[in-house]
């Protein structure tokens, strides 16, 4: 059986380090993988005008499965200023490439985990009765739109005329906005579709009924956001009637779901929401069981899939003689993707493997130590990245 071709994007910063150590990871748990290398990121935008080249968009179109480490992304004034001399003023304009990529494969579906593991310092904990400290378990799925919402790049400022003139048609604009002057209005648009919304809504409905969950939670604001927020909502509704009898909606606005996840986190296990919302709460969620340093992602689509831990690049950590970051969302990542192509039994063991070094406690990256970021963490018995892998491949064998 031949073996599998991955894609992997190292991107900037600390996505190099966090990646080769995932790497690593996967080939001490058995997974026989070719590795090709594709191009994104920032470098890429300063030297060729593009973060997303298209020899690496080929490698997906081929091989369709990724993995990915980070990119830095700098306002749009920033990044005109950083493209080469001879680039500059020809027109060229920066996008994430990750939301590019999203968007070039319809990379609609993203999944964001947040679950606890049993003696990580870093879990949330709460008071209970009496004064008791209570440390409730998490296990909740994100289901994050990854395409649509305020994502979607199709903005403007100082807006042409056939968008002005469009804008002025609705009241609340002419009301509102029209006193000022054009050139001194930026607007973003939030667009849904019933289509992309179905589907990330029906995926998250399919998750619950797998896990035996009873609700979908739609995380979501249809009381102010009334025709975006209301779509996904009507069609979660819909499908919980037609399709997915016995498991029941539960409507929680954006706003009060950031204060109930931190009183009853364990009350959730299936959260479903739009791009900006969903990066919101499953960032919140991920604050109760470790922090980005265990937050990780799958990218879905049709026919291309790319996983990726939900951290920054954190550029500065970059430039350490030797990498403090943790890689466990990497790793994390990587499980996800094998769950992805069907290699489950190699998945579970990493994520064991992952488990059994949080619970042992001996060796922990800086940030499950409550440290601050600087090189110096190595002297005060932190792990470094490639420790902390050290530590999963000792827990495999």
């Amino acid at each position: 059986m031949s073996k599998r071709t991955i894609v992997a994007m190292p991107g900037d910063g600390i996505g190099k380090p966090v990646l080769e150590q995932a790497i690593r990871v996967l080939d001490a748990a058995g997974f026989e993988a070719n590795y090709v290398h594709g191009d994104i990121g920032w470098e890429f935008w300063c030297k060729e005008g593009n973060p997303l080249p298209d020899r690496t968009i080929k490698l997906l179109e081929e091989h369709k499965i990724g993995l990915f480490g980070a990119i830095t992304s700098k306002p749009k004034d920033k990044a005109a200023a950083e493209l080469a001399p001879e680039l500059q003023g020809k027109g060229f304009q920066y996008y994430s490439p990750i939301v590019s990529m999203r968007q070039r494969f319809d990379l609609d579906i993203c999944m964001r985990p947040c679950m606890t593991f049993k003696g990580n310092s870093l879990n949330f904990i709460r008071r209970g009765k009496g004064g008791s400290i209570e440390e409730p378990a998490v296990d909740v799925m994100i289901f994050r739109q990854n395409t649509e919402c305020l994502y979607g790049g199709v903005e403007w400022t100082n807006p042409p005329d056939q968008v002005y003139d469009a804008l002025m048609t609705h009241p609340k604009f002419k009301e509102n906005f029209a006193r000022s002057p054009r050139e001194e209005l930026a607007v973003s648009t939030r667009i849904f579709t019933k289509k992309y919304t179905t589907r990330i809504v029906r995926a998250a409905f399919e998750y619950a009924k797998k896990r035996g969950f009873d609700t979908v939670t739609v995380c979501e604001k249809p009381n102010v956001v009334r025709e975006t927020s209301g779509m996904m909502l009507k069609v979660a509704q819909e499908l919980a009637k037609t399709e997915f009898q016995g498991i029941r909606v539960e409507d929680v606005n954006i706003d009060a779901m950031m204060m109930w996840l931190t009183k009853n986190p364990e009350k959730y296990h299936v959260v479903v929401a739009g791009n900006m919302f969903g990066d919101i709460v499953s960032d919140g969620f991920a604050g109760l069981v470790g922090g980005l340093g265990f937050a990780c992602s799958a990218n879905i689509g049709e026919k291309v899939a790319v996983f990726e831990p939900t951290h920054g690049s954190a550029p500065k950590y970059a430039e350490y003689p030797e990498s403090i970051v943790n890689p466990i969302a990497m790793v994390l990542s990587a499980c996800m993707m094998l769950e992805h192509i069907g290699e489950k039994a190699i998945a579970a063991k990493i994520y064991k493997a992952v488990a059994d070094v949080v619970a042992e406690g001996k060796t922990l990256a800086y940030d499950m130590l409550k440290l601050t970021g600087s090189p110096e963490v190595l002297k005060q018995g932190a792990a470094s990245s490639k420790q902390m892998a050290d530590e999963i491949i000792r827990m495999l064998k």
